[in-house]
């Protein structure tokens, strides 16, 4: 049987490995010391959209075994060092990036070959706020992809173990659709500035606009980058071209629909906002960082998004968030 290990038990990695293990796969789950003590007392309790279930995963805090397949669920800011902690187990290993933002799979592959790499694109939404328990917000399906070589037998034989926990599509053109979550993420920076879930910031009709215009930021960055966008199984790349050629305000309301379409009883923070209330760092740098980053290389502005990071980075600083009221007033102008 094929020996998996997940590095990263945050809220992908451990929806990920309970969905396997509960599958019959062999799954090993790699993680901070307080959720892999309450895993191992207790086991790794999931609710959501699935049901609540325990499974008696796994759980370790290092890596001490030479896997046969690997994958890398830390946030972009932790997957070099991760992976160069571990490069003598992971040597030859099948690696599965699992971060958002673009920039992952060309750090990681300064330690590891570039060929023993595959990507995936998460469309999972999950949330993981107390050891020892996930909720599983909505079973997304993931895409798959080389990041730097054609897609072979390897990616669909990894494609196959990944269904057994949730839908899996192979792509061909794996950057693409990372860019095209990265431009959906750059709203990632509202709830986590304000404390409110996704449905409170499409609600508001100010805080929805800026989204819009964060997201018209990064496409337009991508656009003089020359990426060539692909569709996520939720989300066709031609709304977020399309989004470009609206007024803004009906753009926003298109925005708000979808999210309203991703409403469930379980409240959908976003990967940053979690970090914070873990008071963890966040991989805002990574996000609209990126963006930031990129734009200011092709002379593309991004005001917004640059606020956006500062403003991230005072609340990982102080632990105070902003009012809805005080966000539209400090980003109204930008």
């Amino acid at each position: 049987m094929t020996r998996i290990a997940i590095m990263g038990a945050g809220a992908i990695g451990s929806v990920l490995g309970a969905l396997l293990h509960r599958a019959g796969r062999d799954v090993t789950l790699i993680g901070r010391a307080a959720h892999v003590g309450a895993i191992r007392r207790d086991g790794l309790r999931v609710d959501g959209a699935l049901g609540s279930f325990t499974v008696p995963v796994a759980a370790e805090e290092t890596l001490a075994f030479r896997p046969d397949l690997a994958f890398l669920t830390v946030k972009t800011q932790d997957a070099l060092a991760t992976v160069q902690d571990n490069r003598s187990l992971l040597a030859g290993v099948p690696l599965v990036t699992f971060q958002n933002g673009v920039r992952s799979d060309a750090l990681v592959a300064t330690v590891v070959p570039p060929q023993q790499l595959v990507s995936a694109v998460v469309n999972i939404h999950a949330n993981y706020l107390t050891p020892g328990a996930v909720t599983l917000i909505y079973p997304g399906p993931l895409l798959i992809g080389r990041p730097f070589a054609p897609n072979d037998a390897g990616v669909e034989a990894i494609a196959a173990i990944l269904r057994d926990a949730v839908p899996t599509k192979v792509s061909a053109n794996i950057q693409g659709a990372h860019w095209l979550k990265l431009i959906v993420n750059l709203n990632n920076a509202f709830p986590a500035l304000t404390n409110a879930n996704f449905q409170r910031i499409y609600a508001d009709p100010v805080l929805r606009q800026l989204a819009v215009k964060a997201m018209l930021e990064g496409l337009r960055v991508a656009q003089r980058a020359g990426v060539r966008l692909e569709s996520l199984p939720d989300t066709p790349a031609a709304l977020i071209r399309l989004v470009e050629w609206l007024p803004l305000r009906l753009a926003a309301r298109v925005a708000a629909a979808k999210a309203r379409r991703m409403e469930t009883r379980w409240p959908l923070m976003g990967s940053t906002l979690q970090s914070l209330q873990r008071k963890r760092p966040t991989e805002i740098d990574y996000l609209n960082g990126e963006v930031v980053r990129l734009g200011r290389e092709l002379g593309v502005p991004t005001p917004l998004n640059a606020a956006l990071v500062d403003m991230v980075h005072q609340v990982e600083q102080t632990g105070r968030f902003c009012t809805v009221a005080e966000m539209g007033s400090a980003l109204g102008q930008r």
